[in-house]
């Protein structure tokens, strides 16, 4: 009995430590500087045509990392940006590509309704890096989607590539 109880108390000791040699995967993850760098850049872009918008930068988890607006940007682009950011990061793919899915198989409409947070219209591009999902940017306030998005576009090919 005292041999059990001994065989025992080795195996509650040693179990914790064969837990810690397990290896933890590594996740990639979007600095702050580096959202920061991407919603200015599309801010700009669209300032050097004329529209005042919106940016939300958010990361792979769909959380908002900056947001930032132009000075005369309606109060509505800060939402429609982020929840852009969101959908793009979130489904993986440019929120026009779902807008545009939408029109040609209207049964799809319901991915509007999956989650409160999802918003498809143009202007919200995943980000990626080496193939690897860092997160999402949305632009909201340029007069047509495919402005913001070219907006957005101009920030990841000047800060990403």
């Amino acid at each position: 009995m005292k041999k059990i109880r001994t065989l025992l108390a080795a195996a509650v000791i040693t179990a914790p430590l064969s837990a810690q040699a397990v290896e933890l995967p590594t996740q990639s993850y979007l600095p702050l500087n580096i959202a920061q760098q991407l919603a200015n850049e599309a801010l700009a872009a669209c300032a050097k045509d004329g529209y005042n918008v919106s940016v939300a930068v958010v990361d792979a988890s769909g959380v908002t990392r900056t947001l930032i607006r132009a000075d005369k940007a309606g109060p509505h682009t800060l939402e429609s940006s982020r929840k852009k950011a969101f959908t793009s990061a979130s489904m993986g793919r440019p929120t026009a590509d779902f807008a545009a899915l939408i029109e040609k198989k209207p049964v799809v409409a319901g991915l509007r309704d999956m989650d409160p947070n999802i918003l498809i219209l143009g202007g919200g591009l995943p980000l990626k890096l080496n193939g690897e999902k860092l997160g999402g940017i949305g632009v909201g306030g340029a007069p047509g989607g495919h402005l913001d998005q070219a907006c957005a576009q101009a920030a990841i090919d000047k800060i990403l590539k």
